[in-house]
């Protein structure tokens, strides 16, 4: 039967799934920095876990990174938002430092990254066709197709694990590559209860002869995607001597040869293309053509890009504006701009967002640089109402009793963060003023 359904197999297809195979050899490398466990001098970014799926009929490994300050991820009291990455082990490295990074200058928020492990990607991240066959680079025959059942396992079994195991609230973004940019379209248009967010990086929507790809763009045209977004990043896969710079009517409209690697980047641009053109979906969408990066050097760009692009709701804009000397805004003012900027980031992710207690203290910290300590008093004590366990927020909330020469109210705040917890600054500012006085 294998045999037939491989000899009836179109051409291009073939020679499409031979350049993709080709572009992700260096995908397939296993990163040797995760560990299981914190050991001596050792930077640790994630975890290893796994999950049995009564689905797949398979254990599933799966690579799991907390936010930094997470000290104890199964009894801490927040929600986090969950990115779940497909080729967990060749992106988790990348994903999970522009998170990191991200997340630390408060452009997005703190994030749990999830991920997946594969045994036959092809089969998991390929929507259903019946018969159809690829051939893998060892040359065995792999079967394909296997999307709803992959998609059944993370609804019914991954998803619950994590949400029950990892403080994971229920916003979720999903992201993938090459054939997990196909998973994630089609994520997208047949399973939108599952995610918030997509990232779909230089899609194989090439895919069947795009039979797929014409079965979103119809799906697209009539459903409505509220509070969804995706974003498209689309790799230079034209060949040698081709002009790079991007001419969507030109490549469209067949005016280069239609080799596998041309099949593959005109199939992305008539989704990408169709979707401009579609105001009345109210899906978020935004794409970008790359055409200094290929194939295999387009992902760490566009997961940069594309969590930018997603959560562009989530940076308070301007802080800047807000420290002005010159600047005419009170303080209730001031305090207004950012509680209802974290009021519309918790209306986006569900639950309540406050304002990071870091953002916060550098604001107050900056107004105390500029003899303005009325003004970081107010934003020092929204700290100590937000995070009243922080020895941190009663700490700066001393240092401006200090400045504000109330050296009576600064003992007490120094005091009451010691009931709190140790905190060795605290306590050498608090005997400092004791015996001052």
């Amino acid at each position: 039967m294998w045999k037939n359904l491989a000899i009836n197999y179109n051409m291009k297809n073939l020679l499409l799934f031979a350049f993709i195979i080709f572009s992700l050899i260096n995908c397939k490398k296993k990163t040797k920095f995760i560990e299981n466990e914190i050991q001596k001098n050792q930077i640790v970014i994630g975890q290893i876990d796994s999950i049995y799926s009564e689905i797949l009929g398979e254990s599933r490994e799966l690579w799991i990174h907390i936010p930094e300050r997470v000290k104890d991820v199964k009894s801490d009291k927040n929600k986090y938002p969950v990115l779940y990455l497909l080729d967990g082990p060749s992106k988790f490295n990348s994903v999970t430092g522009i998170v990191e990074h991200l997340s630390r200058n408060f452009i997005v928020p703190e994030m749990i990254i999830v991920g997946i492990t594969n045994t036959n990607r092809t089969l998991d991240f390929t929507p259903p066709k019946a018969g159809h066959v690829t051939i893998s680079k060892n040359g065995i025959q792999n079967p394909s197709g296997g999307g709803n059942s992959f998609f059944g396992f993370m609804e019914k079994e991954l998803i619950p694990y994590i949400e029950k195991n990892y403080s994971a609230s229920k916003y979720r973004t999903f992201v993938g590559h090459s054939l997990g940019g196909l998973s994630v379209v089609n994520a997208l248009v047949n399973r939108q209860e599952l995610f918030n967010n997509y990232i779909a990086i230089d899609p194989s929507l090439w895919w069947d002869n795009r039979a797929f790809l014409n079965l979103a763009d119809s799906i697209i045209s009539v459903e409505k995607f509220d509070n969804k977004a995706l974003y498209v990043g689309v790799a230079n896969t034209l060949e040698t001597g081709i002009e790079p710079k991007l001419n969507i009517d030109k490549i469209l409209n067949d005016d280069i040869p239609d080799t596998p690697s041309h099949f593959h980047i005109k199939s992305i641009l008539q989704f990408v293309n169709s979707l401009d053109t579609k105001k009345d979906n109210k899906l978020q969408f935004d794409w970008k053509y790359y055409p200094k990066d290929n194939h295999g050097s387009i992902p760490l760009i566009t997961e940069y890009d594309g969590l930018r692009f997603l959560f562009s709701w989530y940076e308070l804009k301007n802080v800047k504006g807000l420290i002005l000397e010159k600047s005419k805004l009170n303080t209730q003012e001031i305090l207004n701009i950012i509680n209802n900027h974290y009021a519309v980031a918790s209306d986006k992710l569900g639950q309540e967002m406050k304002p990071p207690e870091r953002l916060i203290k550098l604001i107050g910290n900056a107004f105390m640089s500029s003899k303005r300590p009325n003004k970081a008093k107010a934003l020092f004590l929204l700290n100590i109402n937000n995070y009243p366990k922080s020895t941190d927020a009663f700490e700066t909330m001393g240092n401006c009793y200090i400045q504000l020469s109330d050296t009576l109210n600064a003992i007490k705040t120094f005091k009451k963060g010691l009931d709190i917890g140790e905190n060795k600054a605290l306590k050498e500012k608090l005997h400092k003023l004791i015996n001052h006085n």
